[in-house]
C-alpha cells in the first residue's frame, strides 16, 4: 500500500472536512447568541437539518460506493458507469424534489411547519443538489483528484459562513436605512429562514464548479448496468440509512423516553457535548476518503489482505492518537460550549470510542463489499442498530444522556465484532490482532493514569504537561511497533 498517498490524501480530505466543520461549528455561538432559546429558531434548525442528513443518505442509496465498485471492474466502461450511476441519482433527487413541491402544504403541516412550508421547500431543494453533488464528489475522489475536491468543499462553505455573519451581525445595523430588510428578518423567524435559503444559493453555486463532471450526462445510459449496480447498492443504502439511524436515533428517542424540561436539558447538554466528540467522526470520514479509493482502484495490490490488513492497523493508530489528544486536552476544548454544557464532558470519551468502533467497522466492510456480499453489511448494521436503540428505551429514563453515549458504544462495537467473526470465515484477512489489541491497551492505560491524576487536584496547566507526555509514550509506542514491522519485512 503506499502509505505517503494515502496519509497526503487523508490530510487534504481531512482539511477541507475538520475546517469546514470548524467554521461551522463557529456558527453555533452565533446563532445562540443572535436567535433567543425561547423563540425555538434554532431547534427549527436542527430539526430541519437532521432531515436534511436523514434524506441525503435515502437520496444517494449507496451509489458513491458502488460507483467506486463498478468502475475498477474490468467488464465495465468506467465512464458509462459515471453517466449511469449520475442520471439514477439526479432521477431520484430530481423526482423527490417534484414531490415535495407538488405535496408542500400537507408535508410542511405534517412536520409543524404550516406557517413556513418555503423552508420544507427549501431545505428539499438543498438536499436534492447534495444527494446530485455527491456523486460528482464521489468522481473525483475516484479521479484522485483532492485538491479540486478540497476547493469545492471550501467553495460552499466560505461563502455559507461569511452570508451568516452578514444576516446576524450587518444586517440589523441596516434596518434604519432600509426597513424592508427588518421586514423580511422578522418575517422569516428572525433571520432563521434566511439561513437556509444562504445554504440554497451556496450549494446551487459549487455546482457550476462541475461543469466538466456535468458532461457525465452525455454518456449513455446502461439500463443493464444500472440493474446491476442497484442490485449492488440495495443493501448500502439499508447500511447508510441505518447509519444514519445510529448517529440521530438516539436524540429523537430522548424526548419521548424523557419527557418534560428536563428531557429538553438534558438532551441540550448532550448534544452541546457531542460536538467535541464528532473530531473523531472527522477523522474516520477523511481516512475513509482516503482509503476507500486506493481499496477500489482495480490494482490486485490494493485487494490484497496484506493492503486492507495494514489499512486497519493504521486506522486504529491514527485514531487512538487522535483519541488521547482530545481526552488530555480536554481543559481547552471544553471551551468550545458553554460553561452550562460542562456538566457532560464525562459522555465524550464513550462517544469517541463509538465513533472509534465505527470507524474500524467501515475497515471490516471491505470484506463484503469487494465480495459483492453487501446484504451481510445491511444485517450487521440492522442489528447494531437495534441494540443502540434497545439500550436507550431501556436506560434513558434512569439513566439520562449517557444511557445515550453508551448506547452508541454497543451499537457500533456489537457490529464490530459481528462482522469481524463472519469476515474472518468469509474472506479472511491477516489484520495484526496483536499490535491493534496493544495499541487499545496502551490508550487505556494512558486514560486511567490521566484521571487518576485529574482526581489528585491538581491544576489544568500543569495535568496537560502531564498529558503531553503520556501522549509521548503513545507516540514512542507507535514508533517502536513501525521499526519492528520494518525489520520483519525487511
Amino acid at each position: 500500500m503506499n502509505l505517503k498517498s494515502l496519509l497526503k490524501d487523508t490530510a487534504i480530505y481531512g482539511l477541507s472536512s475538520i475546517v469546514g466543520r470548524f467554521l461551522n461549528y463557529l456558527l453555533v455561538p452565533l446563532y445562540t447568541t443572535k436567535i433567543a432559546a425561547e423563540s425555538g429558531g434554532y431547534g427549527i434548525v436542527t430539526n430541519l437539518y437532521a432531515y436534511t442528513a436523514f434524506f441525503l443518505a435515502l437520496l444517494t442509496f449507496g451509489m458513491e460506493t458502488t460507483l467506486f465498485r463498478f468502475s475498477n471492474k474490468q467488464e465495465e466502461d468506467p465512464n458509462r458507469v459515471f453517466g449511469t450511476s449520475l442520471r439514477l441519482v439526479g432521477g431520484v433527487a430530481l423526482s423527490f424534489l417534484a414531490l415535495v413541491i407538488l405535496l408542500l402544504n400537507p408535508i410542511s403541516r405534517a412536520l409543524g411547519y404550516a406557517s413556513h412550508p418555503e423552508y420544507v421547500g427549501c431545505m428539499a431543494a438543498i438536499v436534492s443538489l447534495d444527494a446530485f453533488q455527491a456523486i460528482m464528489f464521489s468522481r473525483l475522489r475516484q479521479q484522485g483528484k483532492a485538491i479540486k475536491f478540497m476547493l469545492l468543499k471550501f467553495a460552499f462553505i466560505i461563502p455559507n459562513v461569511l452570508l451568516n455573519l452578514f444576516i446576524f451581525l450587518v444586517m440589523p445595523k441596516m434596518f434604519g436605512s432600509f426597513p424592508a430588510l427588518q421586514s423580511m428578518y422578522e418575517s422569516f423567524d428572525y433571520g432563521v429562514g434566511l439561513i437556509f435559503f444562504v445554504n440554497l444559493i451556496c450549494t446551487a453555486c459549487v455546482t457550476f464548479g462541475f461543469i466538466n463532471e456535468l458532461k457525465g450526462l452525455k454518456y449513455k445510459f446502461d439500463s443493464g448496468l444500472a440493474k446491476r449496480m442497484l442490485k449492488y447498492t440495495w443493501p448500502l443504502l439499508i447500511l447508510s440509512l441505518v447509519g444514519i439511524l445510529n448517529q440521530v436515533a438516539d436524540k429523537i428517542l430522548f424526548p419521548y423516553l424523557m419527557p418534560g424540561e428536563e428531557g429538553t436539558v438534558q438532551l441540550g447538554i448532550y448534544g452541546a457535548c457531542v460536538k467535541i466528540s464528532m473530531i473523531m467522526a472527522l477523522l474516520t470520514q477523511a481516512f475513509r476518503y482516503a482509503f476507500e479509493p486506493i481499496v477500489f482502484n482495480g490494482s490486485r495490490d490494493s485487494k490484497s489482505p496484506d493492503t486492507l490488513a495494514d489499512g486497519m492497523k493504521f486506522f486504529v493508530i491514527f485514531t487512538l492518537l487522535a483519541f488521547l489528544a482530545v481526552v488530555f486536552y480536554m481543559p481547552i476544548l471544553k471551551h468550545l460550549v458553554g460553561r452550562t454544557y460542562w456538566e457532560g464532558l464525562g459522555v465524550i470519551p464513550i462517544v469517541m470510542m463509538a465513533e472509534i468502533f465505527m470507524g474500524i467497522y467501515f475497515n471490516l466492510s471491505f470484506w463484503y463489499k469487494l465480495s459483492d456480499q453487501t446484504l451481510w453489511g445491511a444485517g450487521m448494521s440492522g442489528f447494531g442498530a437495534a441494540v443502540m436503540i434497545a439500550v436507550n428505551v431501556i436506560f434513558v429514563p434512569k439513566y439520562g444522556y449517557y444511557a445515550c453515549a453508551w448506547g452508541g458504544f454497543a451499537g457500533y462495537g456489537s457490529a464490530m465484532i459481528l462482522s469481524y467473526v463472519i469476515g474472518q470465515k468469509k474472506y479472511k484477512i491477516p489484520y495484526d490482532m496483536k499490535s491493534i489489541l496493544g495499541f487499545f491497551a496502551i490508550a487505556a492505560v494512558l486514560y486511567i493514569a490521566s484521571k487518576a491524576i485529574e482526581s489528585t487536584g491538581i491544576n489544568d496547566i500543569m495535568l496537560m504537561g502531564i498529558n503531553t507526555v503520556l501522549i509521548g509514550v503513545f507516540g514512542g509506542a507507535i514508533v517502536l511497533n513501525l521499526l519492528k514491522s520494518r525489520k520483519k519485512t525487511a
